[in-house]
């Protein structure tokens, strides 16, 4: 907006804070800040040490004043020195007739202030475009099978994210009723996962191209991601799920990951436990075959670590025993509301707190009969 009445006191306001209440401006600035501290303060904690209590504030306050300068460039950091020298040395008393040490001083840092917003900028703008080809990765909607009802979502605690999820038609399945499930977390945050995620998701469907058993296809993941996890500290987790609507049956595997919900329509609950160590860590790992039925009016709730982990501003962990209880509490509804409900629930726990994992959700349910959508 740049026209007469830009710069109108309540356009400006509107500008400034893009709406956001009072409140809502301190949330996200506590938040920000919290994530800002965490980051800097384990550099600084470790450069402490041992360091005596007493000189602990001094020590945390200079080492933490170094930390934040030398995440500039050399260029950078002369040019910031210099311009908080300045400003010291020239007092806050700015003369525009005749401009004064602090004044230098001040442009300094506007200068480097505009440079690293820049780089911000320009950095945005390519996780911009990353997010755009990760989006290109997932599946945008869910199969339409006969007698099954699917959801899914996924929501990145940055920019781009390391949780994957896949559903696919077996190959060779003439009816399109056996499907196969995938939901994996790949360790680690932002880009980095971003990339073993996008590697784990060719490696996924290049493998299934010949329709493997579930288990060859659990052992040739788990060699494929231990050639590229540093030795074990890449690992992925992971819930591999053939689910047969024809014969009504789950078959599974999980590579340490949490264990997925299954809510029988009879009000009973059972975890898939069955599986083994994450992929990534020990190339002849073994992994043992879960096999349960799943009949109609079934629910299944396959979620990656960052749902029970996500914390609200006391630092609470939303936990498996919340979700466990809302989903026992589900009432005869969509996939879909399920996901959106379930969802809903864990962001009005944390409420405007800043979440440092993705959070990706699979719902499955099996119709009752009379439930089956039409063709």
């Amino acid at each position: 907006m740049t026209g007469p009445g830009s710069w109108h006191p309540r356009v400006f306001l509107q500008r400034l804070t893009e709406g956001l209440a009072l409140r809502e401006l301190w949330s996200q600035f506590r938040s920000e800040a919290q994530a800002s501290y965490r980051l800097y303060s384990a550099e600084v904690e470790g450069e402490l040490g041992s360091t005596p209590r007493w000189r602990r504030a001094f020590g945390f306050a200079r080492e933490l004043f170094w930390v934040m300068v030398l995440k500039l460039s050399p260029a950078r950091r002369v040019v910031l020195i210099t311009s908080l020298l300045l400003a010291a040395l020239g007092g806050m008393r700015p003369d525009l007739n005749r401009p004064s040490l602090s004044t230098y001083g001040v442009v300094g840092l506007l200068i480097v202030l505009g440079m690293e917003l820049a780089d911000r900028v320009a950095m945005k703008r390519d996780l911009e475009i990353a997010r755009e080809i990760q989006s290109w990765l997932l599946p945008q909607t869910p199969p339409r099978v006969p007698g099954l009802d699917i959801a899914f979502a996924t929501q990145s605690a940055n920019t781009v994210g390391g949780d994957y999820y896949d559903v696919m038609v077996r190959v060779g399945d003439a009816d399109g009723r056996k499907l196969l499930l995938v939901v994996a977390d790949v360790v680690g945050k932002s880009m980095p996962a971003a990339l073993l995620m996008a590697t784990f998701q060719a490696t996924v469907h290049a493998l299934v191209a010949t329709s493997p058993p579930l288990s060859e296809l659990a052992q040739d993941l788990n060699r494929c991601v231990c050639s590229r996890s540093q030795g074990g500290r890449r690992f992925t987790t992971a819930l591999l799920a053939e689910l047969d609507a024809h014969n009504e049956v789950l078959t599974y595997i999980n590579a340490g990951h949490n264990y997925p919900i299954l809510w029988r329509a009879r009000g009973r609950l059972e975890r898939l436990t069955s599986g083994g160590m994450p992929f990534g860590i020990r190339a002849g790992a073994a992994y043992e075959i879960g096999t349960v039925p799943f009949t109609a009016g079934d629910l299944l709730v396959v979620f990656t670590d960052g749902v029970v982990d996500a914390i609200n501003e006391r630092g609470d962990e939303y936990g498996d025993p919340r979700l466990i209880q809302l989903v026992e509490h589900s009432p005869e509804e969509s996939a879909e509301a399920t996901l959106k409900r379930v969802m809903a629930e864990v962001a009005r726990f944390t409420g405007s707190t800043r979440q440092h994992d993705d959070m990706t959700m699979l719902v499955v349910r099996a119709e009752r009969p009379e439930e089956s959508r039409p063709e």
